[in-house]
């Protein structure tokens, strides 16, 4: 039910002024009436005008999320134009040719902020960052099935503590099937008219980031005949797209055995035969230490790590790490190679991710000139008042 009285401070309204959709926590919300996740409650300054509706998470940082600066309702109808108009803007604006895995739903990009749905084939993904929608899933999953009348949808959730539940879930089922058919195993889906093995059931992430689907085809008109190494190679989608484009010879460098195992695999479903190059499970600094021992080097390398990540020896964390991780790189790239850096980072914005470039290239002592910076695809829209939804930062630079 809708609730009235729900102030808001001068700088929360500040912000609204600007089209910023978030109610951050602060000692007005304190005073707020008690509510649950979920409720629909008007926000008015403390003259008591209206200035918008939003959904309440009253035990979250963000504890409301607006959904109109104004009055109104949320039923099915509204989240289903919301869905239709995300459906639209990418059939009309999106490269998806050859493409079966993309976005649908992107937040506060599609007017549905704090929840996402992601599209693998014949299946639909959706995970809640907001516990205001559980109590309109069921809504949600009814648009789903009338518009896009997918063959199962899977929830994932995402929780707050995600670095224990990567080290302590990593292999175990962590998605719940809300309707339809459940998956029996890996799925194989398009991307680029490449395919890939992805998990809809198991582990906090399916094994393919689709937020990196056009940095993959800028990957591939660059790399033919050239040696190509992957850190933080994951289930090694950009090797890979490497591999796939011509590269000599792609080595890939993760901490997990198993994610190397899948990407093996990805390399089998392309008919690409994975002992033509190179997978080595391994603490990525220290594999760079031992490359630049053996001088050993290469014409391109590709780190897109974590935000945060633990090994028995390594903590790896964006700041800082970024710099450290430049600056040993660095020694064991050609002249005249590319070095790609790339960071999904939402607190840390492009000027700020520079800097920690420059202080890994000063702290290596290597020349870097920056050609070309990227983000996100057209399925990952962000309003242009809302700038933590440009969280992708993707950087190509010249070692001179």
């Amino acid at each position: 039910m809708k609730s009235p009285g729900f102030v808001v401070g001068p700088d929360t309204v500040r912000m609204f002024e600007l089209g910023h959709p978030w109610v951050i926590a602060d000692k007005f919300t304190k005073r707020w009436p008690k509510g649950r996740a979920g409720d629909l409650v008007s926000l008015t300054d403390e003259a008591g005008h209206m200035l918008a509706t939003a959904l309440l998470d009253p035990d979250d940082r963000i504890v409301a999320r607006v959904l109109a600066f104004g009055a109104m309702k949320l039923d099915r109808s509204w989240i289903e134009t919301r869905v239709r108009k995300a459906l639209n803007l990418r059939l009309h604006h999106a490269s998806l040719e050859g493409t079966t895995a993309y976005r649908l739903v992107n937040g506060e990009g599609d007017g549905l902020p704090g929840l996402t749905v992601d599209r693998y084939g014949d299946y639909l993904m959706i995970q809640l960052y907001c516990s205001g929608w559980r109590p309109y899933l069921g809504m949600l999953e009814e648009a789903l099935l009338k518009i896009c009348s997918p063959k199962g949808i899977y929830e994932k959730p995402r929780p707050q503590d995600t670095r224990s539940l990567a080290a302590n879930r990593e292999d175990k089922r962590m998605s719940r099937l809300l309707s339809g058919e459940p998956v029996k195993d890996r799925q194989t889906v398009l991307e680029n008219g490449l395919s890939f093995l992805v998990d809809l059931r198991e582990g906090l992430n399916t094994g393919l980031f689709l937020d990196q689907r056009q940095n993959r085809v800028d990957l591939m008109a660059r790399v033919k005949g050239k040696r190509v190494l992957n850190l933080f190679a994951y289930t090694g989608a950009f090797s890979v797209a490497a591999a796939a484009a011509g590269a000599s010879k792609v080595t890939s460098v993760d901490v997990s055995e198993t994610y190397l195992t899948w990407a093996k695999d990805n390399f089998g479903v392309n008919r690409i035969n994975p002992k033509r190059h190179e997978f080595i499970a391994g603490d990525c600094f220290a594999v760079l230490e031992e490359f630049r021992r053996q001088n050993r080097v290469f014409d391109v390398i590709l780190m897109d790590p974590p935000s945060f990540s633990t090994t028995s020896k390594s903590r790896f964390t964006t700041r800082k790490g970024t710099s450290d991780l430049v600056a040993v790189a660095g020694a064991v790239l050609a002249e005249g190679g590319l070095m790609i850096t790339s960071s999904n980072l939402q607190k840390m914005d492009i000027a700020d991710y520079l800097k920690e470039l420059r202080r890994g290239a000063l702290q290596g002592g290597c020349e870097l000139r920056v050609i070309k910076v990227a983000g996100q695809p057209e399925d990952f829209p962000f309003p242009v008042t809302f700038p933590e939804g440009r969280y992708l930062k993707y950087v190509i630079s010249v070692k001179a």
